[in-house]
């Protein structure tokens, strides 16, 4: 079997690692390794797959369907392996155990396989908003007492950093920086009650299955509050939103929806988009993807 990363991972670990850190040209081996390790028949390498990590559809020993999936460290496979363990299915695909093998590389899970073809991008756009709505609900738990994960200040404390120096080389920007940088400072001195978030939630992320309809899959778990997982999904389908005559109130209105829907604080649930809209948009901006960037920095304006 030819384990041959899709074009899409390649751009992505292009863009977190432009100097590459050899993890691309190890990939191969590793994957074969654990297939022979775990006992695994390979069906297909998902393609497009994701932008973090190889996934493979694989039948376990037993004659499970199966997903194998291997991620660099640098997107912290652990940390997701502790969250889908913490969730034990609700909301979130199964992590399947495979008893610690040694021979096992760093970087791999053994998942349940969902139906990697089908998001809830394929319904309409109400419909899918409230199926992912209501998945991520199920996620929202307290976190393990003593949690490793990452927390949103943590994270967004990086962010805010790497925003600095990208309105600092695109003053045009700098505004919208500042009043991102201002409503997260101001989300932070008064947080509400923490829980375990999915952390990079979207309509992509929510694929059909057996066991319920909808599960949650790809989560980069943090610890926070629930507006700043819901944020991400406020501006799913950006450029449909964009090229509506009438997107900055239809964007006004699925805030509104969203937060009463899942009893967020709308102001809340307001000011962590603005920020993570304007984050993706500098970072876009960064890696060369000038019109993701145009169009998340405008969306940004909306709110």
């Amino acid at each position: 079997m030819v384990f041959d990363p899709p074009k899409r991972l390649v751009r992505a670990l292009g863009e977190t690692a432009p100097d590459g850190d050899g993890w691309l040209e190890q990939l191969p081996g590793a994957a074969r390794r654990a297939v022979a390790a775990l006992g695994l028949t390979v069906e297909r390498v998902q393609v497009p797959g994701g932008r973090s990590s190889l996934v493979v559809l694989v039948v376990t020993a037993q004659g499970t369907p199966a997903v194998l999936k291997l991620a660099p460290r640098r997107f912290r496979p652990e940390s997701e392996r502790a969250a889908l363990a913490h969730w034990a299915g609700r909301g979130a695909v199964r992590l399947l155990d495979f008893g610690g093998s040694p021979d096992v590389p760093e970087g791999v899970l053994l998942l349940e396989r969902l139906h990697p073809d089908v998001s809830v991008r394929s319904l309409p756009e109400a419909r899918a908003l409230l199926e992912a709505a209501g998945t991520l609900r199920r996620l929202w738990v307290p976190p393990p007492g003593d949690h490793v994960f990452e927390t949103v200040a943590e994270r967004t404390g990086r962010q805010a950093e790497a925003m600095r120096a990208g309105a600092a080389a695109a003053p045009e920007a700098a505004p919208l920086v500042r009043a991102a940088l201002d409503a997260r400072e101001e989300l932070l001195a008064a947080p509400p009650e923490q829980r375990l978030l999915h952390g990079t939630f979207r309509q992509s992320k929510v694929l059909a299955a057996e066991r319920l309809p909808w599960l949650a899959v790809g989560p980069d778990p943090v610890v926070g509050e629930c507006a700043f997982d819901l944020a991400r999904l406020v501006r799913d389908r950006v450029e449909d939103l964009i090229a509506q005559p009438s997107g900055a109130a239809t964007t006004r209105r699925r805030v509104k929806r969203l937060a009463e829907s899942l009893e967020v604080d709308q102001e809340r649930l307001r000011g962590w988009t603005l920020f993570r809209a304007v984050e993706s948009g500098v970072r876009a901006r960064r890696v060369g993807r000038a019109q993701d960037a145009e169009l998340l920095l405008e969306f940004a304006t909306w709110l």
